[in-house]
C-alpha cells in the first residue's frame, strides 16, 4: 500500500495556529463575523474585540 497523504487521517487538515505562516495578520472577515455572532449569542457583546490576529481568533472562539 502506498503512502497517499490524501488518505491519512492525521494529515495537515488541522494545524496549530502557532504554526500558521500568516498567523500574525489581522483576522479574516469570516473569523470576525463568527466571533461577533458568538459574543452576541452569549449575550456578551463586550467580549468581542476587533484587533485579534488570524492565530488568536480560533482560540477566542473556544473560550
Amino acid at each position: 500500500m502506498s503512502d497517499n497523504p490524501k488518505t491519512k487521517t492525521s494529515s495537515n487538515t488541522q494545524k496549530d495556529p502557532d504554526d500558521w505562516v500568516s498567523g500574525d495578520e489581522p483576522m479574516t472577515g469570516a473569523q470576525r463575523s463568527y466571533l461577533k455572532t458568538l459574543s452576541e449569542q452569549a449575550h456578551q457583546p463586550d467580549a468581542y474585540t476587533e484587533d485579534l490576529t488570524k492565530a488568536e481568533a480560533p482560540r477566542e472562539s473556544t473560550n
